[in-house]
């Protein structure tokens, strides 16, 4: 996946964040944690991406977006393995995702239980004294 097919071109580092409205240590930074992967150019000097990377980067900003910490994309990268077969991915993606929706439901309702108490608590200010519409 590394490798370019006919008629690809890298991207660059520059020109990737550009696009992706990152920022060029953003990419480093996930490369460094390893969520990531570039390749060489030929002239060995500026790194880049394969349209297959950039798909992966995309994916990889899709799952920032739902909450997902930097650990665990690392344990699907992992999960994702040497073969980089996104099947072996699924059954640990489903049960991240699992545990978010666990986790927005529970602040759904310590929010919905905040907002119960800020009203009740303003009736019982308002009435003891006589303030605005109870």
């Amino acid at each position: 996946m590394n490798e370019l097919l006919e008629g690809e071109e890298l991207t660059s580092i520059g020109e990737l964040a550009k696009t992706l409205g990152l920022t060029t240590r953003t990419l480093r930074y996930w490369e460094e944690v390893g969520i990531i992967e570039s390749a060489q150019r030929a002239d060995g000097a500026t790194r880049g991406y394969t349209p297959y990377y950039v798909r992966r980067i995309r994916f990889i900003m899709k799952l920032k977006e739902l909450g997902l910490t930097i650990k665990e994309m690392q344990d699907l990268y992992i999960a994702y393995g040497e073969a980089k077969e996104t099947v072996r991915m699924i059954p640990r993606l489903i049960e991240i995702l699992d545990l978010h929706i666990n986790k927005v439901d529970e602040k759904m309702a310590q929010l919905a239980s905040l907002r119960k108490e800020i009203v009740e608590y303003r009736q019982r200010m308002a009435q003891k004294f006589n303030y605005g519409d109870v």
